[in-house]
């Protein structure tokens, strides 16, 4: 049964155990299901050791960091109702929301696939956001297309 999701703010958000990131332990919150924190972090924690053997020029998490990174939204559009009428604007998009997006996308991208263990379609979608490929980037370059073929209305961003 899935509940709507909240995760840690990121003024109480302590680093993960084995990186002491707060990027890795903001994603691990985001992975996790019904508060199973601990198979959440097992499943993360096996996804980047498959990185490590299939990524072998580069450390786990700077795949992993570079992974959310290339996936980040400059831009998206959102719906303004001017006059009657409801336009979808193009506008920037916080750092906060980029990040969130940002780990949402890889995530929803990993659940898509079935067949196999969780661990390794993570680290699969991880590696092709890494080479910028792969589903998440794909909804990214979406949301970048529709942003500027939008652009006309531009203005009515206030």
């Amino acid at each position: 049964m899935a509940y709507k999701k909240f995760t840690a703010s990121h003024t109480h958000l302590k680093p993960d155990p084995r990186f002491e990131s707060d990027l890795a332990q903001k994603f691990i919150n985001c992975l996790m299901w019904d508060g199973k924190k601990s198979v959440a972090q097992r499943v993360f924690y096996d996804a980047m050791d498959v990185i490590a053997k299939k990524v072998a020029d580069a450390e786990p998490l700077d795949v992993f960091t570079q992974a959310v990174g290339n996936v980040k939204p400059h831009i998206e559009v959102r719906s303004k109702r001017v006059g009657g009428a409801t336009y979808q604007v193009p506008m920037q998009v916080n750092e906060r929301r980029r990040l969130s997006l940002s780990i949402r996308w890889i995530l929803g991208a990993a659940r898509e696939k079935t067949g196999r263990p969780f661990a390794e379609r993570l680290a699969e979608e991880l590696i092709a956001a890494y080479k910028k490929e792969g589903t998440a980037i794909q909804t990214r370059e979406n949301v970048h297309r529709m942003a500027e073929a939008n652009k006309a209305f531009a203005h009515f961003a206030w």
